[in-house]
């Protein structure tokens, strides 16, 4: 097979373990910089052109989408759709996971199991927001955030109103969310590929820091997940569309909660955790399911 990878760093682990993995099973894995491709829309032969060549051939595509540019990644991964191209990951999916606004809604349409989530616009709504929540500790997230980045503590009901009415005059979007205080600065990392849950780790956040990811100096450990956390995570990833995710969900006193859904994960982490191939599954999955112009979405949508 021929994929394309569109990804903008080939010296990530991700993505050196992904080529590493199609080239061991015979296949052919190109990485393709995602704003270096030019998009010819039209009505019957839609085309890229990359490095001022046309790319052709591809039987099936790989988004490794950074969060910062998600809009022109999205817009490259549709016209690939276009041209027939089986996405990993369509596009669709991705742009549900990325509002996390609009994947809480959909989360709870389904009856996912979430934190209290508030909504607003206006800062003079701050009491209220905060009331929703049940008041501080109160946790801030930018909605465009990744990584931990973006993510604030609000540890009392001054503090929290403070970071939100700083939020909100900046024009910036954000949710405010109940601070679970029974997971103790860790979270779960459930790893779905296919709608079968293949690995799960437990990350805890770096001493003095709630937050949990590995970016911001946490730890990981191997961690056996229960059969209600490993329904959600497969559940999640349906509702959201996508065949490979990150679902990262944190366990609470009324049982376990989402608290988001990454459509690109890393696999350093879960792979050094666990020990497992991830890269290896993630290719197996697309030798399987990749056909010519099978895509829901023919990029629209």
């Amino acid at each position: 097979m021929k994929i394309a990878m569109l990804a903008r760093n080939p010296r990530l682990y991700s993505h050196q373990r992904l080529v590493e993995a199609a080239e061991a099973r015979g296949h052919t894995l190109d990485i393709i910089n995602t704003l270096r491709c030019t998009m010819n829309i039209t009505s019957h032969r839609p085309s890229i052109l990359y490095n001022g060549e046309t790319l052709t051939g591809y039987d099936a595509v790989i988004p490794r989408i950074g969060a910062s540019i998600t809009h022109y990644g999205l817009a490259v991964l549709r016209q690939f759709e276009m041209m027939g191209v089986w996405p990993l990951n369509e596009s669709v999916a991705i742009g549900r996971s990325r509002d996390k606004l609009r994947s809480m809604q959909i989360f709870a349409k389904h009856g996912l199991g979430l934190p209290v989530t508030a909504f607003a616009h206006d800062p003079k709504q701050t009491d209220e927001v905060l009331k929703i929540v049940g008041g501080a500790p109160a946790v801030i997230k930018l909605l465009e955030g990744t990584q931990g980045i973006g993510v604030v503590l609000g540890e009392t009901e001054k503090s929290a109103k403070s970071v939100v009415e700083a939020f909100r005059g900046a024009n910036v979007n954000i949710l405010v969310q109940e601070f679970i205080k029974e997971a103790g600065s860790t979270d779960i990392r459930i790893f779905v590929i296919g709608g079968k849950v293949q690995a799960a780790m437990m990350r805890t956040g770096a001493a003095g820091d709630f937050r949990s990811n590995l970016h911001r100096g946490g730890s990981a450990k191997q961690v056996k997940i229960t059969p209600e956390e490993r329904s959600t995570a497969v559940r999640a990833a349906k509702v959201m569309g996508l065949n490979v995710a990150g679902v990262d969900i944190l366990r609470s006193n009324h049982g376990p909660v989402i608290m988001e859904v990454n459509s690109s994960p890393g696999l350093e982490g879960i792979e050094n955790t666990t020990g497992k191939d991830i890269a290896g599954l993630i290719i197996e999955f697309i030798e399987t399911h990749a056909k010519a112009g099978k895509t829901k979405t023919r990029g629209q949508g």
